[in-house]
């Protein structure tokens, strides 16, 4: 049963009469024993956007801009944080928590609103909220969130996995000194001391669908309270006890928001979408499984998952007749044994025509929202018939692809069973080589099954596992190597672009290509290291043969340029001074990541159970 209410008094008398804990108490009680469902009072949404400026002007990540202090400027590359804990406070000091509910915000992607549901009607003179979360949701199981939530750690890439919570604010960038050296500085604010109360005040009415303007003035962050001097004794936060600067940025944040604006928003127009599913009558539905230790992942729910068109597009990845002459495949240069990965440094394609690029692993694409080292392709589906038509690759046309694989009567069998119908479509191959590409996830390492006790690490191992896990500073004596920025948590990527210092100069712009931006110049996706022992070689150029080559550039070839990311441009110059036996243990550790099904002898038992769901449905966790 609803109960409604002839006025907003009415209404806000009932809100805070149920706010009393004991007579809220009460009224459940008799409600349960009169059989009447909850209580509920009309409102509407709070839609929040968040406009990011720098003295007033939007912010523009990338660009150099004047700090307070003289002839040192700097520029901001990240801006990513969570806010929860949302309150509305009323003049009479009445309270309406919006309780489970939370945000990610990215400055520098398309995350900038968000919309907070349940808000009852009234007049609300105060916004409160938290950058950051409570110690209970912060120290939650990361996995348990569901694929797209913002708390999923592969939604924000936020969450710092093995050493337990969230970073609540992520600002990383670029500052010039007066020596004109180009270095950079990362702020990562974390740890529940460190979780940041905003007091907005506010004149809001709300009798239906709101949307508030909330500005961050990022310059406060570094002159609010608190004045911060980027220099190179404060170029990095740990948020660790005893952090001052941490906790000094920390407070800085809390006064740096304001609100910019109040409006009604109009009803919105709903537009009846039906997603196209084609699905064989006889269709049996794939288990999907990932590790326990992976968060849930967002699969195509217009392309259920079926066993008959994972197998279609498993023989569509190995069949040369995607290729002008029918000699390539895709699996010509995605070797399975190797990952799927190449093992030539540079593709080659179906006419001996040389690439640019190494080709990529794929696995674990569907913890992926990019596609290709530049991410050109929004969706899987779309980066398959890519290669198809490249001319540097397999240089056909989907007219002639789609020509003759329906020659073949096999093909328009297994077309039917997989899809209804025997026709054969462009649109219908992507989906079923989708499918097979979307169901190639990591299966556990021995690292995996150090996690969970049943394997142990070697001393060298481990000191290989502690050096990428610790941050570089010497000023606060951390003497790390710094690999988990850009490689953290269980499925060791991130869902950004980077530019690793390979070169000073860009003879390939990579990321800069697509978006056009002088900030992307020279950044390419940061690769998973999940069997990054058998993915060589290693960059999008395929330059380095051996794992000790590529630790080898991290400790002592970093080239500086405009766009190395911050992380990097944060150390001395050449990367983090590494001894030779600290490099010989990094790449022990990275050894443990690759596959048992890749390795000499039995898989080893204590290996984690996979959580599995079925094709359309969220992934359940496995006992």
């Amino acid at each position: 049963m609803v109960f409604s209410f002839s006025s907003p008094r009415q209404q806000s008398f009932a809100i805070a009469f149920l706010k009393v804990k004991p007579l809220r108490q009460l009224v459940g009680s008799l409600m349960a024993l009169l059989g009447i469902g909850a209580i509920t009072v009309s409102g509407g949404t709070l839609t929040i956007a968040m406009d990011h400026t720098w003295r007033g002007a939007p912010l523009d990540l990338g660009a150099l801009m004047l700090t307070e202090g003289p002839g040192v400027r700097l520029s901001v590359t990240r801006l990513d944080y969570l806010m929860s804990e949302f309150v509305l406070e009323a003049g009479d000091g009445s309270r309406v928590p919006l309780e489970g509910q939370a945000a990610y915000v990215s400055a520098g992607g398309p995350v900038r609103r968000f919309v907070l549901r349940g808000v009852p009607v009234g007049r609300y003179e105060t916004l409160r909220f938290r950058v950051g979360l409570n110690p209970e949701v912060n120290h939650r199981d990361p996995t348990l969130w569901p694929a797209g939530d913002p708390l999923n750690p592969n939604v924000n890439g936020l969450h710092w996995n093995w050493q337990g919570g969230y970073v609540f604010l992520a600002l990383e960038g670029h500052w010039l000194p007066a020596d004109g050296r180009r270095e950079g500085y990362s702020y990562h604010l974390a740890t529940d001391r460190l979780s940041m109360a905003v007091e907005i005040p506010l004149r809001l009415e709300l009798t239906g669908d709101v949307e508030l303007g909330l500005g961050l003035a990022v310059e406060r962050i570094f002159s609010g309270r608190h004045s911060i001097k980027v220099a190179r004794e404060t170029a990095t936060s740990h948020s660790r006890p005893g952090d001052t600067l941490a906790e000094r940025l920390s407070d800085n944040v809390s006064s740096a928001f304001t609100l910019v604006s109040v409006r009604a928003v109009p009803a919105p127009v709903v537009v009846a979408r039906t997603a196209v599913r084609e699905i064989g009558a006889a269709a049996t539905p794939y288990r999907f499984t990932f590790s326990r230790s992976f968060p849930n992942p967002v699969l195509p729910g217009d392309n259920p998952l079926t066993e008959e068109g994972v197998a279609l597009g498993r023989r569509l990845f190995h069949d040369p007749s995607l290729s002008i002459n029918g000699r390539q495949s895709c699996a010509s240069c995605h070797l399975s044994g190797r990952a799927f990965a190449d093992a030539g440094r540079q593709s080659v394609g179906a006419l001996g025509q040389v690439g640019t690029r190494n080709a990529q692993p794929l696995m674990n694409l569907a913890w992926k929202s990019s596609y290709f080292w530049d991410g050109r392709a929004p969706t899987l589906r779309d980066q398959v018939l890519r290669p198809i038509q490249d001319p540097a690759e397999m240089h056909e046309t989907l007219t002639n692809v789609v020509l003759k694989l329906d020659a073949v009567a096999t093909n328009r069998a297994l077309f039917a069973a997989a899809f209804g119908t025997p026709e054969i479509t462009p649109d219908r191959i992507a989906r079923a080589l989708e499918q097979f590409l979307l169901t190639q996830v990591s299966q556990p390492s021995k690292f995996d099954r150090w996690l969970t006790g049943a394997a142990e690490l070697t001393a060298q191992e481990q000191r290989g596992f502690e050096l990428f896990h610790t941050e570089y500073d010497p000023r606060r004596e951390q003497f790390g190597a710094d690999c988990f920025h850009c490689h953290g948590g269980p499925l060791f990527q991130s869902q950004s672009f980077a530019n690793n210092g390979l070169d000073a100069k860009f003879a390939d712009p990579g990321r800069g290509a697509v978006t056009g931006r002088p900030a992307d110049a020279g950044t390419f996706a940061v690769p998973s290291l999940r069997n990054v022992a058998i993915t060589g070689p290693y960059m999008h150029d395929g330059r380095f043969d051996t794992l000790d080559e590529v630790v080898a550039h991290y400790a002592a070839g970093i080239q500086r340029s405009a766009t190395l990311d911050p992380n990097l441009a944060k150390h001395p110059d050449g990367g983090v001074p590494l001894t030779v036996g600290d490099r010989q243990a990094l790449v022990a550790f990275l050894r443990t990541l690759t596959e048992d099904r890749f390795v000499p002898g039995p898989l080893a038992e204590g290996i984690p159970g996979p959580r599995s769901g079925a094709a359309g449905e969220p992934a359940s966790r496995s006992e």
